[in-house]
């Protein structure tokens, strides 16, 4: 048996070797400038750290959650790699023999050659990238494949160290992506909000109509498949994105509690339907992130239903943007229509400059290049960006690259925070990165200085209400990921114990 295996060992080494022998003496133009090259700049994680960054600060939530990931991926392959790989195989790097000279490293590696750290960075990054977010894991598979082919071709790997290094990563990525996982689930915890009197206990769904948005998640995907199992009665809507405001405007009035299934934007339009019609508002989490409904304490669609049989419900806060100078009537049911003037709501956050402004090229030009190659030219665009947005913030001149206001306080630095205990405050937690300089830069030391109220870049602060005026016409704004231009002035506001939300106590 044991001959058996030193066979089988010696076969599989000159394999390896006249795979490496091949790629060393096959020509391959331009790679003898890119590859090397391409092999350094990922040195030390570099080249996957600043991707991460610039994904973090220019990206969409989703995106920021995927460069976390990737990042976390990377850290995960690294630290296994330079501990357990390395020592556990003490393989001697490749002879340089048949490799030109033009294409070997300036100083050589002095670890062992199995597996490759390189290969394993670039698949544990990719890989963390496009299990949240395809699209920009497809847009760097190329890069990550290149860089695994630099080792091989510069002559410090042979190619099963490549093989055994990229699988080592793509099994990091998996692995953060589960425990990830763990994390969100742990992070379902409900907060202090003041318990709602008087919702409507619905143990079969009697007076319940659920509208589904068909564009951001499916009822089977979100669990709904056995909501009617639960709430025989309740009534299911399937409906696309742009049907979407009439149909829940619709369902609101013949029914006693609205539900919802679909992500933050969606959730949002159905809050909206809710307040105006003054019912309680039942949501099924079905959307990528649902940072409302983890925010709220809900996992899924069995809390909800749970909740919903026994009647309980919770009053929460809701931002609020009201076109003027003036804020809106404190029930939404007393807007104004047709005067320019009906308030807009946000459940999460709200914002104007850098982030909306990416996305609104991202949302033009995805449809025409995909989603990830739209967010790096989104992204190279506003960094490109000359001038911040002009405006006035309580009566007060200022120009800012981002204002972000969130409807309660969230937890972290920087100017776009993640988390919040309690949605029932009902305070606006205000955060700007003031104008000057290039985009980039303030954008980088907003994130790093954290809301530091004396730094001169970045300012966060906690208010009931703020007036913005005098903004450019044509500027976008983003709320709960839902993208529209802003008129030229108006007034933020949040209003607590708004709205009556089910879950369990």
């Amino acid at each position: 048996m044991g001959d058996q295996d030193l066979t089988w060992q010696g076969t599989f080494a000159r394999w390896d070797r006249r795979l490496f022998d091949a790629v060393a003496q096959r020509h391959w133009p331009g790679a003898d400038r890119v590859l090397p090259r391409l092999g350094r700049a990922a040195n030390h994680g570099v080249l996957w750290g600043g991707a991460a960054a610039a994904i973090a600060v220019f990206g969409s939530t989703r995106s920021r959650k995927a460069a976390l990931r990737g990042a976390a991926s990377l850290a995960l392959a690294s630290a296994t790699i330079n501990t357990v790989g390395k020592l556990s195989v003490r393989r001697a790097r490749p002879l340089l023999d048949g490799v030109p000279t033009v294409r070997r490293l300036t100083t050589q590696p002095w670890t062992t050659s199995f597996p490759s750290g390189h290969s394993a960075s670039a698949f544990a990054f990719t890989t963390g990238l496009a299990l949240e977010a395809p699209g920009w894991g497809a847009l760097l598979a190329p890069v990550a494949a290149s860089v695994a082919f630099s080792r091989v071709y510069t002559g410090v790997h042979y190619p099963s160290d490549v093989v055994a290094g990229a699988a080592l990563g793509v099994a990091a990525g998996l692995v953060v992506r589960r425990l990830a996982r763990d994390v969100e689930e742990a992070r379902v915890v409900p907060g202090d909000e003041r318990r709602a009197v008087g919702a409507p206990a619905l143990p079969d769904g009697d007076g319940l109509t659920v509208v589904v948005n068909t564009d951001s998640g499916t009822a089977a995907r979100a669990g709904l498949d056995s909501v009617l199992d639960r709430l025989p009665k309740a009534e299911l809507v399937e409906c696309a994105g742009p049907d979407l405001p009439a149909e829940l405007a619709a369902a609101a009035a013949r029914s006693k509690v609205l539900g919802i299934c679909g992500g933050d934007g969606t959730i949002n339009a159905a809050a909206t339907a809710a307040l105006r019609a003054e019912i309680p508002l039942a949501v099924f989490p079905g959307g990528t992130l649902n940072h409302f409904a983890l925010d709220l304490g809900l996992a899924g669609a069995e809390d909800t239903c749970r909740a919903l049989a026994a009647g309980h419900a919770v009053r929460v806060a809701v931002g609020r943007f009201t076109p003027g100078a003036r804020p809106a009537p404190r029930h939404a049911a007393d807007d104004p229509a047709g005067e320019g003037t009906e308030a807009g709501y946000f459940l999460n956050t709200f914002s104007i400059g850098a982030y909306p402004e990416l996305l609104r090229h991202r949302l033009r030009w995805a449809p025409r290049i995909g989603g990830g190659p739209a967010a790096l030219l989104a992204a190279w665009r506003v960094l490109r960006a000359e001038h911040p947005v002009a405006l006035r913030l309580a009566g007060r001149p200022r120009k800012v690259w981002l204002l972000f206001a969130g409807n309660g306080t969230y937890h972290g630095t920087g100017p776009t925070p993640r988390r919040r205990d309690s949605i029932g405050e009902g305070l606006l937690d205000v955060r700007m990165v003031y104008g000057g300089g290039r985009p980039g830069p303030r954008l980088l030391a907003a994130a790093f200085a954290g809301p530091l109220t004396r730094s001169p870049v970045h300012t966060a602060t906690k208010l009931r209400s703020l007036r913005i005026a005098d903004i450019p016409e044509g500027t976008p704004l983003a709320y709960d990921g839902e993208y529209a231009h802003a008129p030229s002035a108006f007034v933020l506001d949040a209003l607590p114990h708004a709205l009556t939300v089910y879950r369990p106590h």
